[in-house]
């Protein structure tokens, strides 16, 4: 009876204090294709700005190396494979938009974004309906850029759809693409890059939020009250100690969030 008890007693005690992962560790899903927000390092580690954040809100949920594991999985099975249990949350740079809270729920924002359209130098490329009329434009496919392109520009421009970031920027080093549409700041450190030469940034950024959402958070399955408020706690702190701050600088000149501003 005792041992009974005991096992109740500690099932309780389970239910009470973690959320219901996909197994006995939390699983933090991001793409590993996204530089310098999650990539893969040469030895097969992951890492980038959403890897950082992601151990940092870890190690602030009071989780250690056991408690917590990052796995990579591909942008357009993010969702799907967050439904179907493969892992507990998505720390991959993923917009809120309100067709992703249809089927997701979402933390606070952990960072906020604006696109920019890049071509080759000297393409002389007007962002505009009449500038991009009968212009091949690249995009990956299921973002927020991918929706901003369709209906923007949809009606005017050949769109191509594309896996990765990385694999739409070689075809528009090639030739094959006039232009690309990504986030600023992947796209700005890009640039920077010796892949990235001979390419610039053309007209303004791109900053709608019909179709660029309401920041950069956190995905979770919905329900799961008990761990958004503990991923939400943890971000305000590492925000208020100056931790995000921190990792922020490690990957952009500019500030991603608006410390001291909310």
């Amino acid at each position: 009876m005792r041992k009974a008890i005991l096992l109740l007693t500690l099932a309780l005690f389970l239910a009470s204090s973690g959320p219901a992962l996909a197994g006995d560790v939390l699983k933090i899903a991001t793409e590993g294709a996204y530089r310098p927000f999650n990539y893969v390092k040469p030895d097969g580690t992951l890492a980038g700005f959403d890897v950082d954040i992601a151990h940092a809100l870890a190690k602030e949920m009071g989780l250690d190396k056991e408690g917590y594991e990052m796995v990579i999985q591909e942008w357009d099975g993010m969702i799907p494979g967050l439904l179907a249990r493969k892992f507990d949350v998505i720390v991959a740079s993923m917009s809120i938009t309100d067709k992703r809270k249809e089927a997701v729920a979402f933390t606070e924002p952990y960072y906020y974004e604006t696109g920019s359209f890049v071509a080759k130098e000297g393409a002389d490329l007007e962002i505009s309906k009449e500038g991009l009329k009968g212009k091949t434009v690249g995009v990956q496919t299921a973002t927020t850029w991918a929706r901003y392109l369709e209906g923007v520009y949809g009606d005017v421009v050949d769109i191509k759809f594309y896996d990765s970031v990385q694999n739409h920027n070689l075809d528009l080093k090639s030739g094959r693409l006039d232009a690309v549409l990504a986030t600023s700041f992947y796209m700005s450190s890009w640039l920077e890059s010796e892949e990235g030469q001979g390419c610039e940034i053309v007209g303004e950024p791109v900053s709608d939020p019909e179709y660029i959402g309401e920041g950069v958070a956190i995905a979770l399955r919905k329900g799961e009250k008990e761990l958004k408020k503990r991923l939400n706690k943890a971000l305000d702190a590492i925000i208020a100690d100056g931790t995000h701050k921190k990792l922020a600088r490690k990957y952009f000149s500019v500030d991603i969030y608006p410390y001291g501003k909310k």
